[in-house]
């Protein structure tokens, strides 16, 4: 239970109902990432949150799961070879940590499809490519190395 003394819903605009954005390429950057138990508890994913930022669609949020750790052997491989694609889409290609994919702009290839369960129309993240296509990918410790120091440059690379 939540206390929602001081809340006024006459003082806040209601959020608008989100409908699937159209399919197409959106540039877009990770800002959040987890590892979350499978529902079998079985194994985990990580989930990536995806930030559109830029056009019509900018701040929309999309998700993806991999399935790193999964006794299914098939599923393993498919969220390796996504990962792979989401590293060499933001250019880093050795990765400590999950935060070293955040904050760096890529092309999220998005499509829409109907749900399996309720017959909804959802998004899903098909595909990644890079931004800047003349960039050169970077090891993760180059990223690292390359952190905002006490100069107050300390906004996301895709805001400078």
């Amino acid at each position: 239970m939540a206390n929602l003394q001081g809340f006024d819903a006459n003082t806040v605009e209601p959020a608008d109902d989100l409908e699937p954005i159209p399919a197409g390429k959106y540039v877009a950057v990770v800002t959040d990432s987890e590892v979350k138990p499978t529902k079998s508890g079985t194994g985990s994913y990580l989930q990536l949150t995806f930030q559109i930022i830029e056009g019509e669609y900018a701040n929309r949020l999309l998700w993806v799961r991999l399935n790193l750790d999964n006794p299914n052997g098939t599923a393993v491989e498919i969220a390796r070879r996504e990962l792979s694609s989401i590293c060499r889409a933001v250019g880093v290609l050795t990765p400590n940590d999950s935060t070293d994919l955040h904050n760096l702009p890529c092309f999220i290839h998005v499509r829409v499809k109907r749900r399996s369960d309720t017959g909804e129309m959802q998004n899903e993240v098909k595909g990644y490519s890079r931004r800047d296509a003349s960039a050169q990918p970077v090891a993760a410790s180059q990223v690292a190395s390359s952190t905002p120091d006490a100069t107050g440059a300390d906004a996301p690379p895709w805001k400078r």
